[in-house]
This record gives structure tokens, sequence and C-alpha cells, in this order.
């Protein structure tokens, strides 16, 4: 049995928690938070240890257990390099790092030391994505030309988000997403979904700007819409688009010479990818507009019910990096992977009106899940 330890409660960590809920496997040592009564009110509504200190999480975290490190972005750097220092691998919420360079230190500070660490989002190791990538590699579309990823989230600034709390009380924390940014807290959504189908991008051409300047009094924050194309090693362009402004848009489209493979949402494990078959009527060309399901051939891994705006088990990543450690193999998430995700999210956050960046890091595509070859 794999140990988990938790550090930080907020509002993510009841995500996480309903999520390892579905993996008997793993165990929750307990958990951490410097908020002395966030802390107590999460643990006692899961029923798990509190550690009143980081060293206390640490020290009764058994060799080759897991850190999930769930804290505000501004805090991840220093919690993966205390949790490295004390020998334990690492499970970060996205960003793994604000900066290249602090991830970069990371990456090798885990390495030196013989120890994982990778990055959210999980969902990459969901249905909908590994199927997707499957009907990829199986020519079902044809050869893939473009793909069309969105992310856009509605105008966030107008949605009651005072009112978003979760499942242990704690408030959706809209000042740090705000300051942190849609692109640094989403693309990795469909990035990794990508990465995972083509592989490492080389180059992207991009552009950033923070078009709604206060946002419930958060000023001074980081951009709020991204456009970006991504080149990749082994694939088409991919236009990926991030905004809290833009009416709210989950899709992934990859069209290719018979058709357009299709994904309505991002934040659903479960979505539908469907096949819509290109064909001429009278003397039109146009896709077929039910298309056809692609199904997996069998089970593929333990869901979890709606919360909010996602159908998402954020424990696919941490319960999958377990797997890996106890197998003594690297994790899919993990290493060179979630580097050059985190540098290619930074590179299209930090465009602004700069245009072309040449992207330094590369990785393999992640081996399929075992009931998605």
């Amino acid at each position: 049995m794999s140990s988990v330890v938790l550090i930080g409660c907020g509002f993510v960590a009841d995500l996480y928690m309903a999520g390892l809920a579905r993996f008997p496997g793993l165990r929750i040592v307990g958990a951490h938070d410097r908020d002395a009564a966030r802390l107590a009110a999460f643990t006692r509504h899961w029923g798990i240890a509190a550690f009143d200190t980081l060293e206390q999480a640490f020290d009764n975290l058994p060799a080759d257990g897991l850190v999930l490190n769930l804290t505000n972005p501004g805090s991840h750097y220093d919690i993966n390099a205390a949790a490295l220092s004390a020998g334990h691998h690492v499970f970060c919420e996205k960003p793994m790092a604000l900066s290249l360079e602090q991830a970069k230190t990371l990456a090798a500070q885990a390495g030196a030391a013989g120890l994982q660490l990778a990055s959210a989002p999980s969902s990459v190791l969901g249905e909908a994505a590994q199927m997707l990538a499957r009907a990829v590699r199986e020519g079902v579309a044809g050869t893939p030309r473009l793909v069309y990823a969105e992310l856009d989230d509605g105008f966030i600034p107008q949605a009651p988000v005072q009112d978003w709390i979760s499942e242990s009380g704690a408030p959706w924390p809209f000042e740090d997403e705000f300051r942190t940014g849609c692109t640094l807290e989403h693309a990795g959504y469909y990035l990794s979904w990508l990465i995972n189908m083509f592989g490492p991008v080389h180059r992207v051409i991009a552009a950033s700007a923070e078009l709604l300047p206060d946002k419930l009094g958060v000023t001074g924050g980081a951009p709020d819409f991204s456009v970006a194309t991504l080149f990749f090693e082994d694939g088409p362009p991919a236009r990926l688009t991030c905004s809290i402004a833009a009416p709210h848009d989950h899709r992934i489209r990859v069209i290719g010479d018979a058709g357009v493979l299709a994904v309505n949402e991002a934040w659903n494990n479960a979505a539908a990818v469907k096949f819509h078959r290109r064909l001429r009527l009278r003397r039109r060309l146009l896709e077929h507009p039910i298309g056809r399901r692609i199904r997996p051939t069998g089970p593929t891994h333990p869901k979890v019910k709606r919360r909010g705006a996602a159908a998402m088990n954020f424990a696919l990543g941490p319960a999958e990096m377990c797997a890996a450690i106890a197998a003594g193999r690297p994790s899919r998430l993990a290493g060179d992977f979630a580097l050059h995700l985190t540098e290619v999210t930074l590179a299209i956050q930090n465009a602004g009106t700069q245009g072309a960046v040449e992207i330094e890091t590369r990785c393999d595509k992640p081996e399929p899940m075992p009931w998605a070859r």
C-alpha cells in the first residue's frame, strides 16, 4: 500500500480527497496547512491526521511515500524543494513553479536525489484523453493536419465566485487564481493531451494580455487571455486559447484528412470522443453532425461525481505515480514531461506581444495507459 501526505488543505484538496478515496491501495497519512483553522476543518471532515508543522508531515511519511503539494502557486517551489530535501517524491498542483529557472532547479534536485517530481493536471491519464490519443494513433480521422483547443471559461469576474465553497468549507481562492492567471492554471489541461499525442513542442508563437484589469478588486494580475500556436516535433500545429472573458468553450478538435475527432468537455474524464466523418452533400462539404463515438473496450479508471464545473478524478496522477514508484519505473507525468509542460505553459503565459519562443526542453511521449493500448 502506498502512503500519501497532503500539504495544503484549500479548495482543491477536497477534490483530490474525493478522487483518492476511489483508490483503496492509497493510504492517506494526514495533512498539513499553515492555517490552523483550515487544517482542523479539513482533517475533521475527512477523518485524517493533522500535522501542525511541515516537518511533522514529512517525518510521518514512510519511505517511497508521496508528498501531494496542494498549496497556493506562490508556495509551490518552496514546498517542492523542501519535500525533495526531506527525501520524498512529489506530485504538485499546477504549476510546478512560477519560473523556468525554478522548475529546472527542482528537476535537477529531484534527479540528483533519485526522486520523482510530477505536476498536475492528471486529466491526460483519463478516459477521454486516452481514447482521443488512441484514435489519433489508429488514424481514425486520417493524418492529423490541425488542432483547435479551447479553454475559455466565461466572464468569470461576473460569476458568483465568493459563493464557491468546497466540501470541507474552503472558499475558491479567486485572488490567487486571478494573480496566477488562467494560462498557468488551465493551459496544462489540453497542453498535456497534445504533448501526449504529438510529442514535445519545439516552438510557440503566442500572445497574452490582461483584458480585465480590475477583477473583484484584484489588480495588477496576470494575463487573463492567451492564444498560442504550438509546433510539435511529431504532429500538426495546434492553436490553444485560454481566457476568463470569452464564453465558455472547452472543445478540442483534431482535424484530419477523413474528418474531425472532437471532445467537448476538457474537465470530464468520461466525455465522449467522437469522430465526425467528412462528406459531400450536393455542392456542400461538411462534417457529419452526429459523430461516431470512440469507446474503450473495457474498464478504464475510477470515476468521480461531478463537482461544480468538473467531473475529473484529480487523483489519477498521484495514483499512477504511486504505482510507478512501487514498480520502480518513471511516472508518466514526472521528470522531463513535467519540466517540458511547465516550460511551454510559461512561454504562453509570458508571451505578451513578443511572438515566437523556441522551447529548450524535450520529453518522450508518455506510454498509453494499459487499458488504452
